[in-house]
């Protein structure tokens, strides 16, 4: 019997044709027609829009901004507003290193001629010790201390003249080294009034005539001692950065509004911390909003499918 004849016989015993490959691998091919069904699975992106959390933080952001600025603006204005230069001056003199003040001027009279060999005598309270110190002036005028403490000081203008010494006194702030200076420098021009305006001053005594006669300026200094006019640009100029920090913190928020970005949000919020604020409120406000930053969820939004 042939091959041929082996094989019809054996389709004729197993009517199901036997596949070899499906015998080897055990799987069968299937029958019928074949069906897809969905896993339901929906892509997703990050939605663009920013999460109303996120929106609440740029509006407290705003707000923050706000009063940095305003900050900006009390110290640009130093003669009004909560703070004032002398006063920022001399909180920075509190922990300034002592004999870091450098103290020097020029002495005029009344029709501003340069007064030679007057005495410039300096007295400060140094935790209850009075400490003093003088000099006279040069052919020009001027005078310069070194090595001094920076804060405040009663600086006493004696001019000897007619049989009298006549004794301008004035409160005087030092400024202390600025930024990365080891020296601070203050430069002021002192007048003094005219013999006649010492002569109608009462004497401490009650008598008509006497040989010291004083002009004493310090009760009018009071709240606001002579400085340096450097240092009060120096406090304007801060204030102009405090309000460029708060332009530049709310410029990023509202492109974090706009572009729906945290990580701008996170960055407005770290540049509102510099704004600082009266009684550093918004550098305070600054750091909550940083650290709520952190806390706004993510959003997600299906893609659509073109059909």
């Amino acid at each position: 019997m042939g091959e041929s004849d082996e094989h019809a016989a054996l389709e004729e015993m197993n009517p199901e044709k036997v596949d070899y490959i499906d015998e080897l691998t055990g799987l069968s091919e299937p029958k019928g027609d074949l069906t897809f069904s969905s896993s339901n699975t929906i892509l997703t992106m990050p939605d663009p829009e920013m999460h109303s959390m996120g929106r609440a933080i740029a509006v407290f952001l705003l707000f923050i901004c706000l009063i940095g600025f305003l900050n900006g603006v009390d110290y640009a204005s130093p003669n009004s507003g909560l703070v004032r230069p002398d006063e920022f001056v001399y909180r920075l003199s509190l922990t300034a290193p002592d004999e870091t003040a450098t103290f020097r001027g020029v002495v005029y009279d009344d029709e501003q001629e340069p007064l030679e060999n007057a005495t410039v005598y300096i007295s400060w309270n140094d935790d209850g010790i009075w400490n003093s110190t003088e000099m006279q002036t040069e052919l020009d005028g001027s005078f310069s201390f070194e090595r001094l403490d920076p804060g405040l000081v009663r600086v006493d203008i004696i001019v000897e003249r007619d049989g009298h010494r006549d004794v301008y006194a004035n409160r005087v702030l030092l400024s202390p080294p600025a930024m990365i200076e080891p020296i601070g420098f203050t430069t002021i021009d002192f007048s003094v009034p005219s013999s006649e305006e010492f002569a109608s001053q009462p004497c401490t005594n009650g008598a008509d005539e006497c040989e010291i006669r004083n002009i004493d300026m310090t009760p009018s200094q009071m709240d606001h001692p002579l400085m340096d006019p450097g240092a009060s640009s120096i406090y304007i100029t801060i204030g102009f950065a405090f309000m460029g920090i708060a332009l530049i913190a709310t410029g990023f928020t509202i492109w974090a509004l706009k572009s729906g970005s945290v990580a701008i949000l996170r960055t407005a919020a770290a540049l509102s911390i510099f704004g600082m604020g009266h009684y550093y409120a918004a550098c305070c406000f600054g750091i909550v909003a940083f650290l709520l930053t952190f806390a706004v969820p993510k959003r997600y939004i299906p893609i659509q499918q073109s059909s």
